[in-house]
């Protein structure tokens, strides 16, 4: 199968490592950044496209990995005819490669994906196709490249790109919140690693709802209000705790 990817960020980085990695022939990069294009095509022993009228008609496969509002864009201006056409994301539906194609599906990696990482994570991929074949096709290629592949509709993608938001864009907002009092407080952030790590490990054990701790799961409401008061000159963090707060004890009394 010869493979041509539609974008050089992110996504389209770390996936295009991982086939070459795995000996799949990527025939062509196309990207608007004439550089990052360039550069990720020799990377994987590919060709460079710097228009997109004039992307190789001959792949077998095509990955469009770019943002997720630019994928209809992206999609409107190709017409792979039979070929295999693919998007990379959760949270759009896979219909809008149907004008584009008439075997299309989504190869969407659950995970947080930044080229300038020096590791590769572990990658979930769900994956649909508008036919058996495409799936096919999808999965075996998935397989080749992640331990951990399942199919899943544009409902359930959907559902996990919101669980992986929370779980993912919101704990690091939370980390970029504390880092900043930490660092206005005259604290060594780095501390902190370690229950970081510990509480993340937990989970792969237990049910988060039976690891949690602290003073709102206690109910302890002298510690929270000295927590609050401590937190007056960071407005934004302090209703965070507060909210935070409130919906673990909710949750704790939802579940008694």
């Amino acid at each position: 199968m010869t493979i041509s990817i539609i974008g050089s960020g992110n996504t389209a980085t770390i996936i295009a490592n991982l086939l070459y990695q795995n000996k799949h022939n990527i025939r062509e990069i196309y990207g608007r950044n004439n550089t990052t294009a360039m550069h990720l095509a020799l990377n994987v022993k590919a060709a460079p496209c710097f228009n997109i009228r004039f992307l190789n008609k001959e792949s077998d496969l095509y990955i469009i990995a770019v943002k997720d509002d630019a994928i209809a864009e992206v999609a409107e201006q190709l017409n792979t005819g039979n070929k295999i056409l693919v998007h990379c994301c959760g949270s759009v539906d896979i219909n809008v490669l149907s004008a584009a194609s008439s075997n299309f599906g989504v190869l969407y990696p659950l995970q947080s994906l930044r080229k300038e990482l020096s590791y590769t994570p572990s990658i979930p991929f769900l994956i649909d196709g508008n036919n058996a074949s495409v799936k096919d096709a999808l999965f075996n290629l998935a397989n080749s490249i992640s331990t951990n592949v399942i199919y899943a509709n544009d409902d359930i993608r959907l559902k996990f790109h919101l669980s992986a938001t929370i779980v993912s864009n919101f704990s690091n907002h939370l980390y970029s919140l504390t880092k900043n009092y930490c660092d206005k407080n005259g604290l060594d952030f780095s501390l902190l690693l370690p229950l970081i790590q510990e509480t993340a490990n937990r989970l792969s054990m237990y049910n988060p709802a039976d690891m949690q701790t602290g003073p709102a799961i206690r109910k302890d409401g002298s510690t929270i209000k000295k927590h609050l008061s401590l937190l007056e000159d960071c407005p934004q963090l302090k209703d965070v705790y507060t909210i935070l707060s409130n919906s673990i004890m909710k949750f704790s009394e939802e579940l008694q």
